[in-house]
């Protein structure tokens, strides 16, 4: 067992930072930063700021997260996984990691300037200061200014670590001053063997939940363990066949949108059961439930947050939506192309033969089109049903 151990399918990206925690060892010395990739000259040196990029689900949060772990690590060989220091890090409590999780849709300077601050002071323990900052790329321009600074003069034992879906995520100026980590999509096969392995999931249920995740490890252990999940996920499939005229499609557009709040509720009450526990226990909530006098404050605190972060869930549970619709027209294009490609929906395929074989190629290209206007147009805060019901209407030309 090791940190690297839930890095699925990213066995350059593990070597890449195995060098560089080696090279961190005393004496070894953390120099600048720079840009590169896992193959640059620079990729086995140890650097202060760090850019995890990698398109959703293929673990960028995990793979900064375990080597955070490892760069803490009092054993030999780094990232044992079983000391204390490993062990706290993977849990979120040790003293010199801090996880910064963006609760709404951007993370504004006062905050940055903030977390600027903390991290500038010495380790109280652990061998480095570190930040670990998920969903770097919502910070504002503003925020990302004050982020600059504290990486182009870092103190000595502070290393930072950001996660983005892409480097354009990040300002140039950021990207030029970070050595970048580039995770890939994980295989289908690879994803599929830990469902199976680590989750005791039936071989054939992991499969399709691999495939129809498309890389994306979390939703694919979600899909292979909630059958509501691959209910609302079938649902969404379901669209493209209800699309028979304007009516259906208004009424589809209603059901995708709906499908989404779900999946989005499911996950916010998720979240927001555990920290609201975890803060009442905190503050000293009594046996009988009630709560001491002056923490009403940090419970008001706690759950302007969680409505601020429910907004952002609702938006990423629709692009999800839209993007297993996606799937679907890309299945058929690749039919039509006779691409030669693994179906991502092969439970499917009848229906897809039917619809590839109902209409030409540049018909399906026009509604994948469409399908990517409407997650731009979800991003810009367009109402969503507003914007689904656009789409719904484009799909069945």
């Amino acid at each position: 067992m090791s940190v690297w151990d839930d890095l699925v399918g990213q066995h350059p990206v593990v070597e890449q930072l195995r060098s560089a925690v080696d090279a961190s060892t005393p004496g070894g010395g953390a120099g600048p930063a720079g840009g590169g990739s896992a193959g640059g000259s620079t990729s086995g040196k140890m650097a202060h700021a760090w850019l995890f990029t990698g398109p959703p689900g293929s673990g960028r949060s995990t793979a900064a997260r375990a080597f955070a772990a490892a760069l803490q690590c009092t054993e030999t060989p780094r990232g044992c996984g079983h000391c204390a220091s490993c062990h706290q890090v993977l849990q979120g409590t040790h003293a010199d990691v801090e996880v910064i999780r963006p609760s709404g849709l951007s993370y504004g300077v006062k905050e940055t300037r903030e977390l600027v601050l903390r991290a500038s002071s010495s380790p109280s323990g652990g061998r480095w200061q570190i930040v670990l900052f998920e969903g770097a790329d919502r910070a504002t321009e503003a925020a990302a200014n004050a982020l600059l600074k504290a990486i182009e003069e870092p103190p000595p034992r502070t290393v930072w670590l950001m996660c983005t879906p892409s480097p354009e995520d990040m300002l140039m100026t950021i990207r030029s001053r970070c050595r970048l980590v580039t995770l890939r999509t994980p295989p289908v096969r690879a994803v599929a063997d830990v469902l199976v392995q680590r989750d005791g999931i039936d071989a054939q249920l992991a499969e399709l939940a691999a495939r129809a995740a498309q890389g994306h490890i979390g939703r694919a252990r979600r899909l292979a363990t909630d059958p509501d999940a691959r209910k609302r996920r079938n649902d969404v499939l379901a669209v493209p066949r209800r699309l028979t005229s304007v009516g259906p499609a208004v009424i589809a557009a209603e059901a995708l949108v709906k499908a989404a709040e779900a999946e989005a509720k499911v996950t916010a009450e998720e979240l927001n059961e555990s920290e609201t526990t975890a803060l009442r226990q905190a503050l000293g909530e009594s046996a009988k439930g009630r709560m001491p006098r002056g923490t009403a404050g940090a419970l008001k605190d706690l759950e302007d947050r969680q409505k601020s972060r429910a907004t952002r869930v609702k938006r990423d549970a629709l692009d999800l939506a839209l993007l297993d619709l996606a799937s679907y027209y890309r299945d058929v294009l690749t039919l039509q192309l006779g691409a030669g490609s693994d179906l991502v929906n092969s439970d499917l395929s009848a229906e897809l033969r039917t619809a590839a074989e109902s209409g030409p190629p540049e018909a399906t290209l026009r509604r994948l089109d469409a399908i990517m206007e409407c997650r731009e147009r979800l991003e810009a805060n367009v109402n969503p049903l507003l914007a689904v019901e656009a789409l719904t209407l484009a799909l069945r030309i």
